[in-house]
């Protein structure tokens, strides 16, 4: 599996079969490099702009923007887990789907734009993940605090965090990423430009990986 980062909540991740799954997906309003995007398969957490710009992937891909199980190709397994985008059960800014994504034996989740603790039967189903996506910027979603406590409840094997300021780059109502890396202290965070792993080898990732703003 490859991972790479465009920055806000949206990331490419492609299976060693080659399938292109993006997360998503921003539009041009969000400061960080907009470009389009090849890919198979597109999830879409919530009905907002900045995470459901169709316009910018190339190609036909499955939309996934509902919950339930999902089988787009052979070997992937998506299933939307129900959640809320604010604290007081969608009154403010609605639902959001978190979904979780199986293939080539690993799990990984995108809690898109999570706005408070999942219910209980939800933690349940994203217990021990291989990786979490998790925002941590605040305001719109969970913050450094809160998300540091989700994932001392959900214990996934690989922390990448999104959903955050960078510098002039992200919404600057946003928190800077440096709030949850103190949160997250002793744990210590690797920075890359990518990430590549399998099933096999994914005992050698870090526990907490961020990654840079593909360009």
């Amino acid at each position: 599996m490859l991972i790479s980062y465009h920055g806000h909540s949206e990331f490419l991740i492609q299976t060693n079969a080659g399938l292109r799954i993006l997360t998503d997906p921003f539009d041009p309003t969000i400061p960080f490099p907009f470009h389009k995007t090849s890919a198979d398969i597109v999830t879409v957490s919530h009905a907002h702009n900045d995470h459901q710009h169709l316009e910018k992937v190339e190609g036909q891909p499955q939309v996934i923007r509902e919950g339930g199980e999902h089988h787009p190709r052979k070997g992937i397994k998506i299933t939307g887990l129900p959640s809320w985008h604010d604290a007081v059960q969608g009154a403010k800014r609605g639902p959001n789907t978190i979904y979780l994504i199986q293939f080539d034996g690993l799990r990984l989740a995108h809690l898109g734009d999570l706005g408070c603790m999942p219910d209980e039967k939800v933690l349940e189903s994203l217990e021990f993940l291989d990786l979490v996506f998790v925002p941590v910027g605040g305001t719109y979603t969970i913050d450094a605090k809160q998300a540091a406590a989700l994932m001392a409840r959900i214990k996934p094997r690989v922390i990448v965090p999104m959903h955050y300021r960078l510098g002039q780059q992200g919404l600057q109502a946003l928190s800077p990423l440096d709030n949850f890396l103190e949160a997250l202290l002793p744990i210590a965070p690797s920075i890359q430009p990518l990430l590549r792993f399998t099933q096999e080898d994914i005992s050698q990732v870090p526990p907490l990986v961020v990654l840079e703003v593909e360009g």
